[in-house]
C-alpha cells in the first residue's frame, strides 16, 4: 500500500484527488491540509511514502515545505501536482527536490501513474511538459541560466500577493533582512530598477499568480 499525503490550499480539489486515488485499491490517502505549516505537521506525524504537493498554497510556499520535508524526512517522496504548466515552475520544484510534476490538466490516469512512480523514486513528467522540462534541466539555455533561485521564487511570488516583509519572513521561515536582501537581489538578477518594473517581469515570465485582470493588460 503507498501512502500518500495531501497538500493542497482547495479543500474540494482535495477531495477530488483522494477519491481518485484510493478508487485504485493501492493507494491510501493517510492525511491532508492546506497550507504548509499544516502539511509539514502531518508529514511529521504520518511519515507518507509519497507527499502530493501544489505549490501555490495561498500565503505559504509550496516550495518552502517541499525544502523542510526533504530535510527531514528523505525517505518521503515529493511529486507536485500544480496549475502551472510553464516548464519553468517544473525544473523549480525538481531542482528543490522532487520527483515527479504533473499539471492539473493531465488526465487522471498521469496524475495516478506518476504516484505510483514517484513512489518507486523514479521521475515522472506529465507528457505535456517533458520535452521542456528535460531541455532545461539538461541544457545550458538562457532560460536556465536565469532561473530564479526556490527562495527568490517564493519571495517574488508572495510580494506579488502584496505581503509585508514580515509577513513574508514569517512564511518562510526566514529573517526581514533575509527577505529585503533577496527582494534586492530579485531586481538585480532580473535588470528592475523598480518594484513596478519587478512585478512586469514576473507576470511576463509567469512565475507568480497574479488577478486575471492584471494578467489581461497588455
Amino acid at each position: 500500500m503507498i501512502r500518500v499525503a495531501l497538500v493542497d490550499d482547495h479543500a474540494v480539489v482535495r477531495e477530488g484527488y483522494r477519491r481518485l486515488l484510493e478508487s485504485k485499491g493501492d493507494i491510501s490517502i493517510v492525511g491532508e491540509a492546506g497550507a504548509a505549516d499544516e502539511g509539514y505537521a502531518l508529514c511529521l506525524a504520518q511519515k507518507p511514502d509519497v507527499l502530493l504537493l501544489d505549490l501555490s498554497l495561498g500565503q505559504s510556499s509550496g516550495l518552502n515545505l517541499l525544502d523542510r520535508v526533504q530535510r527531514r524526512l528523505p525517505e518521503t517522496r515529493v511529486l507536485v501536482f500544480s496549475m502551472h504548466q510553464d516548464p519553468m515552475h517544473a525544473v523549480q520544484a525538481l531542482r528543490s527536490g522532487a520527483l515527479g510534476y504533473v499539471t492539473k490538466s493531465s488526465p487522471a490516469s498521469v496524475l495516478a501513474e506518476a504516484v505510483y512512480q514517484v513512489a518507486l523514486g523514479k521521475r515522472a513528467l506529465s507528457p505535456d511538459i517533458a520535452g521542456e522540462v528535460t531541455h532545461l534541466l539538461l541544457t545550458d539555455s538562457p532560460a536556465a541560466r536565469n532561473e530564479l533561485t526556490p527562495r527568490e521564487f517564493d519571495v517574488l511570488r508572495l510580494l506579488m500577493q502584496g505581503l509585508e516583509v514580515d509577513q513574508i519572513a514569517e512564511a518562510l521561515h526566514i529573517s526581514p533582512k533575509t527577505v529585503r536582501n533577496t527582494h534586492y537581489q530579485l531586481k538585480a538578477r532580473l535588470g528592475a530598477k523598480s518594484d513596478i518594473e519587478l512585478t512586469k517581469m514576473a507576470i511576463q515570465m509567469e512565475l507568480v499568480d497574479v488577478p486575471p485582470a492584471a494578467s489581461g493588460d497588455s
